[in-house]
């Protein structure tokens, strides 16, 4: 189902929305039972790096780690298979969203350090077996609409110049759509690392990621009529998959800052040796398997997560329609990187699996996150 163009701008863009709308009311239902459901991140990193790496289109990424998320629901997978599934939940996706050029071959996905790490050679006839057994569990239907097929239809009126930033009118429309784009693609692939997100249609997850994209930027309203009428959500609909969005969002940002301060530390020693030669980050891996050893800092996706900045804005969404917002006068540099984990379990054996062990950004579930009490937006300022 490869839509050419910018079909959202095309005169048969309403028609086309609505048919995804209708398809998505027939996708097949998830348990989440998967005996691998700890291992469910680890792939979807997998798959996203992957598909970076072959420049595939964001509709074949996420209907890769969908295909992979119904196939782990209905198959207990060793991990060894679990490579061989996801590359070929990815080949499928790409042939079905893709052109024909970008299609990774056979000889690239057998160069992944993933594969060559795991003593794993892909053959054309297991390779064929496996795409016939994924096909043929999807019973040869692959037009599943994923989030990444409503995205640019939302997106295409996600700001316009009668909005507010800050409650002042925005000078530059262009650059506030751009930070809309990059925060929406944000906030869809936090949507693919966690499996609970597939509890919400994917037209809702869309929705849902432009309404937290407006709030992080600062957009009033929230969620202005337009958007209301082209999605069919109301605002109310939508409060629970933006909690969980919001809540991804803040772990990135601490993680990133974490991750700053750990950089900034390193740099002192560097500059101020201690009197000890031997640095903390041998002494651990002196006790990993040598596989994570030589995978560190591997297989990591990484997103564009905004800056933290000096001054804090408090967003009081319980009306959408307006709120009042806090004006910071200061700069921002670029925005920074935050990095995907996955979390394991003791029953998994680490050395057979190519996994870093460190803190996933997941979401605390059990935590009261209200979009209508003060949400504080850590976001980079911008001109109006």
């Amino acid at each position: 189902m490869e839509l050419e163009g910018m079909w959202w701008k095309g005169q048969l863009a309403a028609d086309i929305h609505q048919t995804l709308r209708y398809k998505e009311l027939k996708l097949p239902s998830y348990k989440g039972q998967s005996p691998q459901l700890n291992l469910r991140r680890y792939f979807a990193d997998l798959i996203a790096i992957v598909s970076n790496r072959f420049k595939l289109c964001p509709t074949a990424r996420h209907l890769a780690v969908y295909l992979l998320d119904l196939f782990m629901d209905r198959y207990d997978i060793s991990i060894q298979q679990l490579h061989i599934v996801a590359l070929s939940c990815l080949l499928l996706a790409s042939k079905f969203e893709d052109k024909e050029d970008r299609v990774p071959k056979l000889e690239q996905l057998n160069s992944l350090g993933c594969m060559t790490n795991m003593n794993l050679v892909l053959t054309k006839q297991n390779l064929l077996h496996m795409e016939l057994l994924l096909l043929e569990t999807f019973e040869w239907n692959l037009c599943l609409p994923t989030p990444a097929h409503f995205i640019e239809y939302y997106l295409s009126i996600a700001v316009h110049d009668t909005d507010l930033h800050d409650g002042w009118p925005m000078i530059c429309l262009e650059k506030t759509k751009i930070y809309m784009a990059k925060y929406a693609d944000y906030f869809l692939e936090v949507s693919l690392q966690d499996h609970m997100f597939l509890k919400y249609v994917p037209s809702l997850v869309a929705a849902a990621s432009v309404a937290a994209s407006r709030i992080i930027l600062r957009l009033s309203p929230s969620w202005p009529m337009r958007l209301h009428r082209l999605t069919v959500y109301a605002w109310d609909i939508l409060v629970p998959c933006i909690e969980r969005l919001l809540i991804a969002h803040d772990n990135d940002v601490k993680e990133a800052n974490k991750h700053k301060n750990q950089l900034s530390h390193t740099a002192a020693q560097c500059l101020f040796p201690p009197a000890s030669p031997a640095p903390p980050q041998a002494h651990v891996q002196q006790h990993m398997p040598q596989y994570l050893q030589s995978q560190h800092h591997q297989l990591q996706f990484h997103h564009s997560a905004p800056q933290p900045q000096s001054c804090q804005q408090i967003v009081t969404a319980a009306h959408p329609s307006a709120f009042p917002l806090q004006t910071c006068a200061s700069v921002i540099p670029a925005s920074i990187q935050a990095r995907g984990h996955i979390q394991t379990t003791a029953s998994v054996s680490l050395a057979a699996v190519p996994i870093e062990v460190k803190p996933c950004i997941g979401v605390s579930y059990n935590r009261s996150y209200q979009v209508n009490g003060h949400y504080s937006c850590l976001t980079q300022c911008f001109d109006r």
